[in-house]
């Protein structure tokens, strides 16, 4: 069972930068793709971003393209988001994930293990 751990969720303003961590229990995290995901009051979880197990491939949601960036350390076990320019309409939960097999990497039913959520909070 890989238990996934965020950190780095704060309190901003409009502009600001903010880096999310995600460490994995699982020692063997080197195999599992990466995302994350959010999700906002009243609103469906959506996709953020998502790395392949190498590191090698990226995806984005355009709503944070050219502004957050994703990345992995496979020798810590860690993944991070990093987030520059937020808006407003960034403030959610953010949650990490990960999965061990195929399919889409928007899909949040293709991720098998989740965290339990960073709050990020902008203001205008």
């Amino acid at each position: 069972q890989v238990q996934l751990v965020e950190s780095g969720g704060g309190l901003v303003q409009a502009g600001d930068s903010l880096r999310l961590s995600c460490a994995a229990s699982e020692g063997t995290l080197s195999r599992l793709d990466m995302g994350w995901f959010r999700q906002a009051p009243g609103k469906e979880r959506e996709f953020v971003a998502a790395i392949s197990w190498s590191g090698g491939s990226t995806y984005y949601a355009d709503s944070v393209k050219g502004r957050f960036t994703i990345s992995r350390d496979n020798t810590k076990n860690m993944e991070y988001l990093q987030m520059n320019s937020l808006k407003p309409e960034d403030t959610a939960v953010y949650y990490c994930a990960a999965r061990g097999r195929g399919g889409s990497y928007y899909l949040a039913r293709t991720y098998d293990y989740w965290g339990q959520g960073t709050q990020v909070t902008v203001s205008s």
